[in-house]
C-alpha cells in the first residue's frame, strides 16, 4: 500500500517541488518585481496569513462548483439515458452540445445574471451545471451506445425488455465512461465557478477577490486567492479519482 502511494504521488511531488524551486531562484537571480512574478515563498507567507479570509471565499466558490457539478451530473446522466433509449433525442441534443461548447462563458453569465437577482448564486450554478450537463451527457451517451453487438443479439433472444438492456448491458458498459466523464468535469466545475464571478453576481469568492486585490496593487495576496484556487480544483479532481476508485475497484486492482 505504502509502495504504491509513494509511486503514485512521488514524482508529481518531485516535479512540483523543482519547479517550486526553479521558479524561486530565477525571480531572485533576475530581480523581478512583486508586480510581474512574486516568489512562491512570498505567495506562501500572504497564503499563510490570510488562510481565514481565503477559506471563507473558497467555500463559496467550492459550493457554486459542487451544486453545479451535481445538477449537471445528474442531468446529463438522466438524458443520456433517455438518448441511448430513444434515438431522436439524441440526435437533437448531439447538435446543441457542439453549439454550447463553441459558445463562451461570459454570454451565457450574462444572461443568466439578468434573469436573477444581482446577489443570487444561482447563475454560476447554473453556468456550472450547463458545462458540467454536456461533458457527461457526450461521455456518457457514447458508452451506452458502444454496447456490443453480439450481447444486444443475445439479450434480444432472451426476450429481454428495454429496461433490462438498459441496467443489465447498457449501464455496466457506460461506467467506465462516466467516471472518465466525472474526473473531466470536476476541475472544470471549479474553473467555470472560479471563471463566471468576473462578470457580475457578488463579489464573494476566488474569482472576484483575485481581480480586487490585483486592481488594488495587492499582487502577491492575489497569486495567494490563486494558489487556493489551484487547491480547490485539485481537491475536486482527487475527489472524482476516489470516485472511480470506488466504483470500479477492478479497474485499480488491474492495472496494479
Amino acid at each position: 500500500m505504502i509502495t504504491r502511494l509513494v509511486r503514485a504521488l512521488g514524482p508529481p511531488i518531485l516535479f512540483g517541488a523543482l519547479f517550486l524551486a526553479a521558479w524561486e531562484l530565477f525571480v531572485v537571480a533576475r530581480d523581478i518585481k512583486a508586480y510581474l512574478l512574486p516568489k512562491p515563498s512570498a505567495i506562501w507567507g500572504q497564503f499563510h496569513d490570510n488562510i481565514g479570509q481565503i477559506w471563507k471565499v473558497a467555500r463559496v466558490t467550492g459550493l457554486n462548483a459542487l451544486v453545479g457539478l451535481l445538477v449537471g451530473l445528474a442531468l446529463g446522466l438522466v438524458m443520456a439515458l433517455l438518448a441511448s433509449r430513444f434515438s431522436l433525442l439524441g440526435e437533437l441534443i448531439d447538435p446543441l452540445s457542439v453549439a454550447a461548447a463553441a459558445m463562451p462563458i461570459i454570454v451565457l453569465v450574462a444572461i443568466f445574471n439578468n434573469l436573477f437577482s444581482i446577489t443570487s448564486e444561482v447563475p454560476r450554478r447554473l453556468m456550472v451545471a450547463v458545462v458540467v450537463f454536456f461533458i457527461v451527457f457526450i461521455n456518457v451517451a457514447k458508452g451506452l451506445r458502444q454496447a456490443s453487438a453480439t450481447q444486444l443479439e443475445l439479450m434480444d433472444s432472451y426476450g429481454a425488455a428495454d429496461l433490462q438492456i438498459i441496467r443489465k448491458l447498457r449501464i455496466p458498459n457506460g461506467l467506465s465512461f462516466l467516471v472518465t466523464a466525472l474526473r473531466q468535469a470536476a476541475p472544470l466545475a471549479v474553473v467555470t465557478a472560479f471563471v463566471s464571478e468576473y462578470f457580475g453576481g457578488p463579489q464573494n469568492g476566488l474569482g472576484s477577490r483575485i481581480a480586487q486585490a490585483i486592481s488594488s496593487s495587492r499582487d502577491t495576496t492575489g497569486w495567494a486567492y490563486v494558489l487556493a484556487a489551484c487547491l480547490l480544483g485539485l481537491t475536486f479532481f482527487a475527489l472524482s479519482a476516489l470516485v472511480e476508485r470506488w466504483a470500479m475497484p477492478w479497474q485499480h486492482h488491474r492495472t496494479t
